[in-house]
């Protein structure tokens, strides 16, 4: 069994992807700011996982460019989540600086640490995110600029050779995976997962949907006919596991499910699957989500068709390669 060192170990990606490394018997050292956490890690079975004495805690200091150099050394692996939320504060100036740099400046940490402290680390995992992608081209949504062409299916779409788009994700995603590809030159194999919309109960987008919910209403976001690529937080944690496990896999991979889906389609068969029949569909007009979420309104409104083809060439099987599938066991 390998020893892993996770940045952004706390976060809802990294708390369920923990809980299922110590069920596999992999050793675990979470780093953060603080160290080790004031409350333990619950990230749903963990609570109660058997293997929790495999799990450590070490700390770095991205500002000052300092880690903990045990937790470098021991490391056979790292797999790297650390950054600033995306969607959890309006895109200010400053926000949007914060989002960047807490990318690229722990990624600058990791490259500084291997190139200077004795290690066996094999290999890097750095997450990564479709925000790489522009908008789709034959877009249903709100915006109909740049991107490739799709066809509805969901073998078609964006595929990890597209250039950056030029926008404030395009080159927030550009600049991080630019920021941890010095490691290749230590010899270090090196995978990026580039990310779609994450669905779990434990936070991100599936809660923010779920919200209105509460009181039996659906929010379709602008035309809702914008396209959503999705993945199952245990499918994206597996992708993690079998980068790891599976040492052919180098580059760059697309971590999201085989169908992507329309905003509207996932947001009435989340209402049906919480309300059955007794829910209200609304849409929420797109110049409403422009005043109320600033620049961020783009990436809620943009249709982004994105490929797992290459994902898939390489072996990985999803547990939930289908919305219905995702949904039934997120919301049973």
């Amino acid at each position: 069994m390998a020893t892993i060192m996770i940045t952004g170990g706390t976060g809802t990606v990294g708390k369920r992807l923990t809980d299922m490394l110590l069920k596999k018997g992999h050793s675990v050292i979470i780093v953060g700011r603080g160290g080790k956490p004031k409350q333990p890690l619950k990230a749903g079975a963990n609570s109660g996982n058997p293997n929790n004495g495999n799990l450590s805690y070490a700390q770095w200091n991205i500002d000052a460019q300092t880690i903990d150099e045990t937790a470098i050394q021991q490391a056979d692996y790292i797999i790297h989540l650390a950054g600033a939320g995306v969607a959890d504060k309006r895109w200010s100036d400053l926000r949007k600086k914060e989002i960047a740099d807490s990318r690229i400046n722990s990624c600058a940490l990791i490259v500084k640490a291997l190139s200077s402290i004795p290690n066996k680390v094999k290999g890097v995992i750095s997450a990564s995110a479709i925000g790489w992608y522009g908008p789709d081209k034959h877009d249903g949504g709100d915006n109909v600029e740049g991107g490739e062409i799709t066809a509805g299916s969901s073998k078609i779409g964006f595929t990890e050779e597209a250039n950056a788009y030029p926008d404030f994700l395009g080159n927030t995603c550009k600049a991080w995976e630019d920021s941890i590809a010095p490691v290749k030159a230590f010899g270090k194999r090196l995978v990026i997962l580039r990310t779609g919309i994450v669905l779990s109960n434990e936070g991100g987008a599936l809660v923010e949907f779920k919200k209105p919910l509460l009181f039996k209403t659906a929010a379709i976001l602008g035309s809702g006919n914008q396209m959503i690529s999705w993945i199952h937080v245990d499918d994206l944690c597996n992708q993690y596991i079998y980068a790891i496990e599976n040492e052919q896999m180098n580059g760059v991979y697309n971590a999201v499910a085989p169908t992507p889906v329309s905003n509207k389609t996932l947001t009435i068969e989340l209402a049906k699957k919480i309300c059955g029949s007794f829910y209200i569909p609304f849409y929420v007009p797109a110049f409403i989500l422009k005043l109320v979420l600033g620049e961020m309104s783009i990436e809620v409104l943009k249709s982004a068709t994105v490929s797992s083809q290459k994902m898939e060439a390489a072996g990985f099987q999803f547990q939930y390669p289908n919305i219905n599938d995702a949904l039934n066991q997120l919301t049973r």
